[in-house]
Order: C-alpha cells, then sequence, then structure tokens
C-alpha cells in the first residue's frame, strides 16, 4: 500500500483571530487583581464627630440646593463642602488603616476545612469554628504595605487572636467582617449571558 502524506488544512482567519482574541481576554482574565476591603479605625471623638457634622451639613444643604437655589446657598454648599473635605483629611490623618485581601478560592476553602466547627457548633449552624477561624482569616486576608507600596508581613494568627480578644465585641466584630467582606466583594459590575 502506498504511503500517502496528508497535509494538515490551514485554519481559516476568523478561527486564527477568533484564538488571539481569546487568549488576550484569558491573559487579562488571569491577570486581574483580588479584592480588597479597608476596615479604618479612628481613635479620636473629636474628629470623627467633626467629620459626621460635615457630612451631615453638607447633605442637609444639598437637599436645600435642589428645592431652592440662591446665591447665598450656593456660598454656604462650597463652605459645607471645604469644611467636608477638611474634615475627612483630618479624620484619615487621626486614622488607622488596615486593608484586607480576597483569598483565592482553594486557599479559603483550605483555612475553612483547617477550623471545622465541634460538633455542637455544627449542630448551631457554623460551617466553622468561630473561636480559631476568624484570626486565622484576619492573618491570612491582611495585606500591610510599606511606604514603597511593597506588600510586607502582616499579622500573625497570634496578633490576630489577641486584638480580637482585647477588643471590644463590636470593635472585634469589624475586624472579622472586613476579612470576611473582602472574600465577598464582587468585581464584575454586570453579568451578561450570551456573551463572549
Amino acid at each position: 500500500m502506498p504511503s500517502t502524506t496528508r497535509s494538515v488544512p490551514s485554519l481559516p482567519a476568523s478561527a486564527v483571530s477568533r484564538d488571539s482574541h481569546w487568549a488576550a481576554k484569558l491573559a487579562r482574565l488571569r491577570s486581574r487583581q483580588l479584592p480588597e476591603h479597608t476596615l479604618q479605625l479612628c481613635d479620636d471623638p473629636a474628629a470623627r464627630k467633626r467629620l459626621d457634622q460635615a457630612k451631615l451639613n453638607a447633605a442637609r444643604l444639598r437637599i436645600a440646593s435642589a428645592e431652592e437655589d440662591t446665591a447665598e446657598l450656593g456660598a454656604e454648599i462650597k463652605a459645607a463642602e471645604t469644611e467636608l473635605r477638611e474634615a475627612q483629611e483630618a479624620f484619615d490623618a487621626a486614622s488607622l488603616e488596615l486593608t484586607f485581601k480576597a483569598l483565592p478560592r482553594p486557599i479559603l476553602d483550605g483555612l475553612i476545612k483547617r477550623f471545622p466547627p465541634t460538633e455542637e457548633q455544627a449542630e448551631d449552624g457554623d460551617t466553622w469554628n468561630p473561636e480559631t477561624f476568624p484570626a486565622a482569616l484576619v492573618a491570612a486576608a491582611h495585606i500591610e504595605r510599606d511606604e514603597t507600596g511593597q506588600t510586607v508581613e502582616g499579622f500573625t494568627e497570634d496578633d490576630a487572636q489577641d486584638l480580637l480578644d482585647s477588643w471590644s465585641v463590636s470593635e472585634s466584630n469589624a475586624l472579622f467582617a472586613a476579612a470576611w467582606q473582602a472574600q465577598q466583594i464582587t468585581r464584575a459590575s454586570t453579568v451578561e449571558l450570551g456573551k463572549d
């Protein structure tokens, strides 16, 4: 039987162009940054009160301007916006920020499996151990950046547990909630089925 050589047919231009389009899209999908959530802590009650009052005043004036638009009201709004900006800057200067980053799904799943609920906790509906999991999540999700923007070592599990134990209930709940919120942020703004 004589041997025959088969030639590989060339791909149509549309398939080649679609493949490069898909490769570029896939590269963009893979390079997306994981979402982050920041908890801002301010121990200066005067800065917090000033900011709250500035927000209320600016909102009140915006509502008033919708009903009546005068030059005097415009000047008040401008002054209120300046005060709000300055109050926010003072609040930010007096605050500490803790930033938490979403963990890749396999890492979060592994963390949850590492801290399973006790039988009693599972009966109460817990999917992880509420005594040990929060500190582990806070430590794993916390990111700290130096002045150049480079990520540096942040909380250890012991650090996180110490804060969770020594802060008030509402503040320790806020710390855990910030770490958990980072895991829940959806980056997509819309979902359209049938698009490529």
